[in-house]
C-alpha cells in the first residue's frame, strides 16, 4: 500500500495504467539507497572527494582532509539546518518586501488588512503604537527587514517570542543569532573545507541557525496575518472529491501566500469569464502549504499534500497547477506533459524546465493573475469531451486556529484569564499534555500512516493535538479535523474539554479533535501558545508537558524546525532516522546529552505505535516534574 488515502491509491493505479511515472516509481528505482548517505558520513564539500567514512572497523576512518565521522555528520546536519532557515527566511523576506511595496503604492493588490494584529505585534516589538497605521506598518517592516543582516545584539524577533529564562540560557551558550542571513552565511563558512572541525561547536552553531529559523518563521506568520488577515475558524472539505468536473479547477501549490492571495482575489472577479467558456465557475483547490494558507483564510478546500502532488493532473480535470516555491517536485513538468495540464511557475527563483513561466511581480500582480487564470480557462475548453477520473472521496474540515482564535475560544470559558481553562485541565489530568504534529510526508512510509497512528494513539490518551503543514493536511483528508472525530477517537478527558470549550464558544458541539494551526512557518503559532502557557505558570517551556512529533518528515526545513523545537526545550519525536547514525557522539548528543543543556531532545522511533508511546512517556515525565499526577501507557 502506497498511501492510507484511498483517493491517492486510486490515482496511483491510473498512473500505472497510463505508464506515467510518479514519486513511488522513482523511489523504487533508487533502491538500494546509499548506506553512507543514510548514515550521514559522506562529504562532498570539496573536489578532493566525495569522501565516505566507513562505519566498519576495516574502512577509512577519516576523509581526505582528515575530517572524521563526527565532523562530517555534524557539518552535514548544520548545513541542512542552514538551508531550511534560508527557505523560511526567504518566505518571510518576500512578505516584508511585499508589505513595504504596498505601503509605498508599488503593490496595489496588497496592504494592511488586520490593524489589530499590527498594533499588537508592534507593541510586542517595542514600537510606539500611537503612530498612524501606515507609519506603524512602515516601522514594523523596517524592523523586520533589519532582522536579516548583521546587527548589534540578538534579534528582537527571536528574543521577544521566547521566555526570559530561555533567552538567558541561550545567551549563556552564545547561540542567540544577531541576524538571519548573517547566521546562515556563517554556517556555510564554518562548514567549508578547513574551518570548524569540532562537532560540538558545529552543533551549537546549528542551534543558533535554528533560532534564526524560528525568528524567520515568526516574521512570515506575523506579516501574512497583517497583510491577509489573521485566520478564524472556517468549515470546508478536503481530498480529491472537492474537484468539480464542470468547473475550471486550479490548484495552488507551494508555500507563498503573496502569490495565492492575489489569485484568490482575481478568481472571484473572473467567475463570469469562466461561465462564458461553458464552465460552472472557478474552483480553486490547495496543495501543500499554499493550500494551508488559503484554507485558513478563505476556506478553499485542500486537495492533496506532499508526495501525492503529481496525482491531481491524472484526474483529467485539473486546468492549471500554479506553483510558487518549496516542496514543488520538478517531476510535475513531465506529468503535465502527459496529462495536458498547464504547469505554471510564478517566481523567477523557482522555474521548472517545461513549465509555463508567468512571473507574478508585486506591481502587476493582478494582471499576471488574470493571465494565469485565462490560461486555465483555455485549458478547460480543450478538455471538454475527454474522460475524467475524480475519486469521489472527501472529508469535512474545520480549520483556522490561529493563536488569536484559540485564545478567543478559551476566553468564552474564562474571559478574565483565557489560559486558565487549559492550565486547569492539564493540572487535573483531563488533558495529559499538548503535542504539535508537524512535518511532511515521506515516500519511505505509506502516506499518512504514521500521522494517523500517532494521532489516534495520543488522542485516546487525552493528549491535545495541534497540527501544521502536510501533517495537518493528512488529518484534513482523513476526517480528523472535525468535531465528529472527537466522539470517535478522543479519550474521555479530552472529549469533555473539547466539548465544553466548543459549546462555550457557540459552536454547538466540540472543537475539532485536532486543531489546524496552518502552514510550516505557522509552527510559530505553536511556539507562541507554549510560551504563553509557560509565562502564565512562571516556568520555562522545558518544564511543560508539551512535545512535538514529525512522523513522516523529509525536508531540510523540517530539520531546522525540529532543531528550534528542541532548543526551546521540547522533546521532538522523529518517525524516520535522520542521517546522523554514522557518528555515535552526534547521535548521543542529539538524543540525550542535549537534554541536560536545553531540556529538549530528539526521540527517534520509526514504529508509530512505539513513537506515540515514547512521546506520551515524555509528557508524563514533565507532569511528574511539575508535581502533577501521571499515567501509565
Amino acid at each position: 500500500m502506497k498511501s492510507k488515502d484511498p483517493a491517492v491509491n486510486r490515482l496511483i493505479k491510473v498512473a500505472a495504467d497510463q505508464g506515467i511515472e510518479t514519486v513511488w516509481d522513482r523511489y523504487e528505482q533508487q533502491k538500494p539507497q546509499c548506506g553512507f548517505g543514510e548514515l550521514g558520513v559522506c562529504c562532498r564539500n570539496c573536489v578532493q572527494g566525495p569522501c565516505r567514512v566507513s562505519p566498519f572497523a576495516d574502512g577509512p576512518r577519516r576523509g581526505i582532509c582528515g575530517a572524521d565521522a563526527h565532523t562530517i555528520v555534524a557539518r552535514n546536519l548544520v548545513r541542512a539546518i542552514a538551508a531550511g532557515t534560508a527557505a523560511h527566511s526567504g518566505h518571510a523576506k518576500h512578505l516584508a518586501h511585499a508589505l513595504h511595496a504596498a505601503l509605498h503604492g508599488k503593490a496595489p493588490a496588497y496592504g494592511v488588512r488586520d490593524e489589530e494584529k499590527l498594533k499588537a505585534l508592534a507593541a510586542k516589538m517595542g514600537i510606539n503604537t500611537d503612530l498612524p497605521v501606515s507609519e506603524l506598518a512602515e516601522e514594523l517592516v523596517r524592523l523586520a527587514l533589519g532582522q536579516f543582516g548583521e546587527r548589534e545584539g540578538p534579534m528582537p524577533w527571536a528574543t521577544a517570542v521566547m521566555t526570559e529564562s530561555r533567552v538567558e540560557k541561550l545567551a549563556g551558550l552564545g547561540v542567540l543569532p544577531s541576524g538571519i542571513e548573517n547566521t546562515i552565511s556563517e554556517m556555510l563558512h564554518r562548514t567549508h573545507l578547513g574551518v570548524d572541525a569540532d562537532h560540538v561547536n558545529l552543533l551549537l552553531g546549528g542551534i543558533s541557525c535554528a533560532v534564526a529559523d524560528m525568528a524567520g518563521s515568526h516574521i512570515a506568520t506575523d506579516l501574512a496575518d497583517i497583510m491577509f488577515g489573521t485566520p478564524k475558524p472556517v468549515v470546508t472539505e478536503a481530498n480529491f472529491g472537492v474537484m468539480k468536473e464542470g468547473s475550471v479547477n486550479i490548484a495552488l501549490h507551494g508555500h507563498n501566500p503573496v502569490i495565492s492571495e492575489v489569485l484568490v482575489q482575481v478568481a472571484g472577479e473572473m467567475e463570469q469569464d469562466a461561465r462564458e467558456v461553458g464552465a460552472e465557475g472557478i474552483n480553486l483547490v490547495g496543495v501543500c502549504c499554499t493550500g494551508n494558507e488559503v484554507l485558513m483564510r478563505h476556506a478553499i478546500p485542500p486537495l492533496t499534500h506532499s508526495i501525492s502532488q503529481e496525482l491531481p493532473m491524472l484526474t483529467g480535470a485539473l486546468d492549471a497547477m500554479v506553483v510558487d516555491y518549496q516542496c514543488v517536485y520538478p517531476a510535475l513538468a513531465s506529468v503535465a506533459e502527459c496529462s495536458g495540464t498547464p504547469l505554471v511557475t510564478t517566481m523567477d527563483m523557482a522555474k521548472i524546465s517545461g513549465a509555463v513561466h508567468i512571473d507574478v511581480d508585486l506591481e502587476q500582480a493582478r494582471e499576471k493573475a488574470r493571465e494565469i487564470i485565462s490560461l486555465a480557462l483555455e485549458a478547460f475548453k480543450k478538455r471538454q469531451g475527454r474522460p475524467t477520473t475524480i475519486p469521489d472521496i472527501k472529508s469535512k474540515v474545520v480549520a483556522g486556529f490561529s493563536v488569536e482564535a484559540v485564545l478567543g475560544a478559551l476566553a468564552a470559558v474564562d474571559s478574565a484569564d483565557p489560559l486558565k481553562p487549559l492550565v486547569d485541565n492539564i493540572a487535573s489530568g483531563n488533558i495529559q499534555g499538548v503535542v504539535l504534529v508537524a512535518g511532511c510526508n515521506n515516500v519511505k512510509v505509506p502516506q499518512d500512516e504514521n500521522f494517523l497512528t500517532v494521532a489516534k494513539e495520543l488522542a485516546a490518551r487525552d493528549v491535545l493535538l495541534l497540527a501544521t503543514g502536510c501533517g495537518a493536511g493528512a488529518y484534513a483528508r482523513h476526517g480528523l479535523l472535525t468535531p465528529e472525530a472527537v466522539g470517535q477517537y478522543a479519550g474521555s478527558g479530552l472529549k469533555a474539554v473539547l466539548t465544553a470549550i466548543g459549546e462555550a464558544a457557540g459552536l454547538g458541539g466540540p472543537l475539532p479533535l485536532i486543531l489546524h494551526l496552518g502552514s510550516c512557518v505557522d509552527n510559530s503559532r505553536a511556539v507562541d501558545l507554549a510560551v504563553a502557557v509557560a509565562n502564565r505558570l512562571g516556568v520555562d517551556v522545558d518544564k511543560l508537558p508539551v512535545a512535538a512529533t514529525a512522523p513522516e518528515f523529509k525536508t531540510e526545513k523540517a530539520i531546522a524546525i525540529g532543531t528550534y523545537a528542541i532548543t526551546l526545550g521540547l522533546p521532538v519525536h522523529l518517525g524516520l532516522v535522520p542521517p546522523v547514525l554514522g557518528s555515535a557522539e552526534v547521535t548521543s548528543l542529539l538524543t540525550s546529552g542535549i537534554k541536560d543543556i536545553l531540556g529538549g531532545y530528539f526521540i527517534v522511533e520509526p514504529d508509530p505505535h512505539k513513537g506515540a508511546r515514547l512521546v506520551f512517556e515524555a509528557l508524563q515525565e514533565r507532569r511528574r516534574g511539575l508535581g502533577l499526577p501521571s499515567r501509565e501507557w
